[in-house]
């Protein structure tokens, strides 16, 4: 049996390289094992650009946050390209916001009371100001947002990882993880690897995405549904059309679209152009990669954003891992730290996220939101 390892990542998306790179600047030097090839396009972390959107009014989503600005930071190298694009962030409509909340006055207000530079406009200036985009009702506008460069988040946190003496191995599935814990505190875990390995761990961290599950069919999660999705790029109607645009969250009323929608411009691929969680749920590992909603996609551009061809669309496949109400799962249970349920809207927050895990890692009764717990009290609409 292979010496034991004090902490082992399995799986090597976004979530889980945050995590190792959190532990090695702690000094640990962790494991992290990824069933695909590096690069690979089979779960949620591909792709060039990721909103980072502020538009939250939630205090654990804005605490999260705060923390995960500080990793960005730290992650961008002086003299190179920051990996996160702060072109601004506009946000608009009378749907609820993501969190069930009051839209965007709630934002404005939650944001103003943490000194993070927002401002709120009439839409017809907005339509000016960024021509080919037509806006609903007081629009929101966010400086201090934009995109995050996802792909490129990956490789350095990777490159980081290494350098601080851990590892990633790409494809290498796991195939069990059993645990040893008594009802004392924890003894370690036992991470069986479909080769036929056995690594022993102090601690797993398990940021699986849509195979969290699957590798812990006994842990009392919160249901966590797999669904693909399918936003797609569009060209503009003219050269340097949507030059100088933010990204941006539109939340619609119920019923008149599928979905809440979001957008941002991707050097070389477009404008990314989405409805929030409306694909269906499907085994991850036989996706099968059809578009749904593309002609209401079309609709919606047509009509909300003029500045872009509606004929042009490139769809992009690739999956959400969510819970019912959206909110993350961070919690420890004996040996095992689960990170899970970030699709749609995790991006942004990686680093917070892995700090957030590594903390877990290293200490059981490490302070997490209960929203993010797995055993958190129910809502008052969930009873």
């Amino acid at each position: 049996m292979a010496e034991q390892v004090r902490v082992v990542v399995v799986g090597g998306g976004a979530m889980g390289l945050a995590t190792a790179w959190s532990l090695v600047r702690r000094g640990v030097r962790p494991i992290v094992l990824e069933r695909f090839g590096r690069g690979h396009h089979e779960g949620a972390s591909h792709g060039a650009t990721r909103n980072y959107n502020d538009a939250y009014a939630e205090d654990h989503y804005l605490d999260l946050l705060t923390r995960a600005r500080e990793g960005w930071e730290a992650l961008s190298i002086p003299g190179e390209e920051p990996l996160l694009r702060l072109h601004g962030l506009v946000t608009h409509g009378s749907g609820p916001d993501l969190g069930g909340g009051g839209g965007v006055v709630a934002i404005h207000t939650a944001l103003t009371a943490r000194g993070v530079p927002v401002e709120l406009m009439d839409r017809h200036d907005a339509e000016r100001r960024w021509p080919g985009k037509r806006f609903e009702d007081t629009v929101l506008y966010s400086p201090d947002a934009g995109v995050a460069r996802a792909s490129a988040a990956l490789e350095r946190m990777e490159r980081l990882i290494v350098d601080g003496g851990g590892e990633v191995r790409w494809n290498t599935p796991v195939a069990r993880i059993e645990t040893t814990d008594d009802d004392a505190p924890a003894q370690g875990a036992s991470i069986l690897l479909a080769s036929g390995e056995t690594v022993p761990a102090d601690v797993v961290v398990v940021t699986a995405g849509a195979w969290t599950k699957r590798l812990l069919p006994d842990l009392p999660l919160r249901p966590l549904s797999v669904t693909e999705e399918t936003p797609a790029h569009f060209a503009p109607v003219a050269p340097h059309t949507q030059e100088g645009w933010p990204s941006f969250n539109h939340f619609v009323e119920p019923g008149r679209y599928p979905a809440h929608v979001y957008g941002m411009p991707t050097p070389g691929e477009g404008v990314k152009v989405g409805f929030h969680h409306v694909g269906s749920e499907v085994d991850p590992d036989d996706r099968p990669h059809r578009p749904v909603f593309q002609a209401e996609l079309a609709d919606y551009v047509r009509e909300w954003l003029p500045g872009l061809d509606p004929a042009s669309a490139v769809p992009i496949s690739c999956t959400y891992t969510s819970t019912p109400d959206s909110a993350f799962v961070l919690d420890r249970v004996g040996s095992i730290v689960v990170g899970a349920g970030f699709s749609g809207h995790g991006f942004k927050f990686t680093p917070g996220v892995g700090a957030t895990l590594a903390d877990l890692a290293l200490d059981p009764s490490a302070p997490v939101a209960e929203p993010f717990r797995i055993a958190r009290r129910a809502a008052p609409d969930e009873l």
